[in-house]
């Protein structure tokens, strides 16, 4: 793990300290079992509450009602997803701190994630120590990456920009524009629009 900043030092035992204050936290998964785990994990903390949802409405609704000291997610939520809710909080200009816990993250989900400012990151598979300690370290005011995660997204944008350096050389610049703008989803059609060129061009 990575894990730096805020009220989480090491002792004169190697120990991490524990978050100072009682917190309110917001836990949201599909599956009742990784609630029913989350939830024993916040057990062991001061909290002073602990909502727990199970889709993505309910999770914003939390967050806009109780303001709470940290949110935990899965990404993979419906109605909306995990990161969907990220960034409509972000986009509100709420600060919340938001903690991932999820299973199969792609690369771009991690990164994503990362720009949007989360501070937590662990996989579904974590040890419960792992995750409790990530916990601890986000309510101390700091910051917790799962390092195998952060490490393989992080070489992902390398390679990526290597490639787009690359390809920059070989093609001109307009042509450039119409690669960014394919790789960022847009349709031929769009691209057409957005260009103002021919759709076959």
């Amino acid at each position: 793990m990575l894990m730096y900043g805020g009220q989480v030092g090491g002792s004169a035992n190697g120990e991490l300290r524990s978050a100072p204050l009682a917190a309110r936290v917001v836990i949201a998964d599909r599956q009742p079992l990784m609630l029913e785990g989350l939830a024993q994990v916040l057990r062991s903390f001061p909290t002073a509450s602990v909502e727990r949802c199970t889709t993505g409405a309910e999770l914003f609704n939390a967050i806009l009602t109780s303001q709470p000291d940290l949110a935990i997610t899965d990404v993979k939520l419906s109605a909306p997803d995990g990161l969907a809710v990220l960034r409509e909080v972000r986009q509100r200009g709420l600060q919340v701190p938001f903690m991932l816990v999820s299973g199969g993250l792609s690369d771009s989900e991690v990164l994503e994630g990362m720009q949007l400012g989360i501070r937590g990151l662990v996989p579904t598979d974590a040890p419960i120590d792992d995750i409790a300690r990530c916990v601890r370290t986000v309510l101390g005011g700091g910051t917790c990456l799962d390092q195998a995660l952060v490490g393989r997204a992080m070489e992902a944008l390398q390679a990526r920009e290597t490639a787009l350096r690359e390809l920059s050389e070989l093609l001109t610049g307009r042509e450039m524009q119409v690669l960014q703008l394919i790789v960022g989803g847009a349709r031929a059609r769009d691209v057409a629009a957005r260009l103002a060129v021919s759709e076959g061009t």
